[in-house]
């Protein structure tokens, strides 16, 4: 079943998310689509691969400018300048930027080098985001990880020297074997980087991960709830203020990018198993998938894209899958805009999640309560169709 676009439905804004699937090596942790990188990395036919698949999805602009882009990966920063410049000039041809786009690069301290990531911020990347996980040696040895802490702290310095004044840190917790000091010393080395944005939370075993079949010993139940609470009480102290599940920035410095995601925007997705969620003027709304193996994506006989229009009864769940993320919720009058249902919808449900304590009475606004936001699956569940 679809439903007809109302007389007020505006299309949302338009992201881009670029995926570049290879790795210096694999973390024992990572369900990402994420391939250990050979001594030769393809850049010349990625490049013309993603060009190609961006080509495909360019009937989902309708005119939109991309307002974000965010390279994703794997380590796209494995990518050397040439390489990049020629697919950002290619994007910017096909699809044009908003005057004040977002452009993020994901990158690992192993693989920073000052002259490379100058280059990038002279190709208009304005954001970094990397992945540092822990500062000490014992924790990045269990995570598999290829840098120590003296170079995660050196790649921030990098950064700042590279030009870059918005960058994020990535920081995990809830490490085999972590004590609340352990996770509390990560942070707080974390926040002498002075980085804009940091990205902190726990480790989860995941299916289809080393660490899935050889378990690592991880803190309690009781140790984890207290690492969160002291390490949001450490940051709200140091000036970043949480806004998402796992996300936390100064002033202004929220990544726009994924407000996006968490907001219902469209995105694109290119590259080796990217996603993308894309509305339609007559109000419809799919999400779309790409051939997921590199060699497969590379090869043009073998590289295929999916896609799959939702259904009315589905729309509530996605919508608040996503805007029930953020800590301060959203207008409830942009379930209406972003997915074209009326509000009545969500009425049931809405006050079931009320009762429950899991969903703020405010008519205005769609918001989970702080026991909400611990037990946002069982609150989510409340709108499956």
């Amino acid at each position: 079943m679809t439903l007809a676009a109302p007389a007020q439905f505006v299309l949302p804004p338009l992201a881009l998310y670029i995926h570049i699937p290879w790795c210096v090596k694999k973390c024992p942790y990572c369900d990402f689509n994420s391939h250990a990188a050979g001594p030769n990395l393809p850049e010349e036919e990625y490049v013309d691969a993603l060009l190609a698949d961006l080509d495909h999805d360019l009937r989902h602009a309708h005119g939109r400018k991309l307002s974000s882009i965010f390279f994703g990966g794997g380590t796209p920063s494995l990518f050397s300048a040439k390489a990049l410049g020629r697919l950002l000039a290619g994007v910017e041809q096909r699809a044009g930027f908003a005057d004040d786009i977002e452009i993020t690069l994901e990158a690992n301290p192993g693989t920073f080098e000052q002259a490379k990531f100058r280059d990038y911020r002279r190709l208009g990347i304005n954001r970094l985001s990397i992945g540092v996980q822990s500062f000490q040696a014992e924790k990045l040895k269990a995570l598999g990880r290829i840098h120590d802490g003296d170079e995660a702290v050196r790649a921030a310095d990098m950064a700042r020297a590279a030009g870059f004044d918005n960058f994020n840190l990535d920081l995990m917790h809830g490490l085999p074997e972590q004590s609340i000091d352990d996770a509390l010393s990560d942070l707080r080395t974390a926040i002498a980087q002075q980085p804009t944005h940091l990205s902190w939370y726990q480790l989860t075993v995941e299916p289809n991960t080393v660490f899935w079949n050889q378990p690592p010993q991880v803190p309690e139940d009781d140790i984890l709830w207290d690492i969160q609470e002291a390490g949001q009480a450490l940051l709200a102290a140091e000036g970043y203020g949480q806004y998402e599940v796992s996300a936390y920035a100064q002033a202004g410095k929220a990544a726009r990018h994924n407000l996006n995601y968490w907001t219902f925007g469209d995105f694109l997705g290119i590259g080796a198993g990217a996603h993308g969620k894309v509305s339609q003027p007559d109000g419809s709304i799919a999400r779309t998938w790409k051939t997921r193996l590199p060699k497969d994506y590379l090869a043009q006989n073998k590289r295929s894209n999916g896609e799959r229009l939702l259904s009315v009864d589905e729309l509530p769940f996605e919508f608040l899958m996503n805007v029930l993320r953020l800590t301060d919720g959203v207008a409830a009058s942009l379930f209406t805009a972003r997915t074209g249902l009326p509000l009545s919808q969500l009425a049931e449900a809405r006050r079931q999640a009320e009762q429950r304590g899991l969903l703020h009475a405010d008519p205005a606004r769609l918001c989970a309560t702080d026991k909400g936001q611990l037990f946002l699956n069982d609150l989510l569940q409340l709108f499956l169709p």
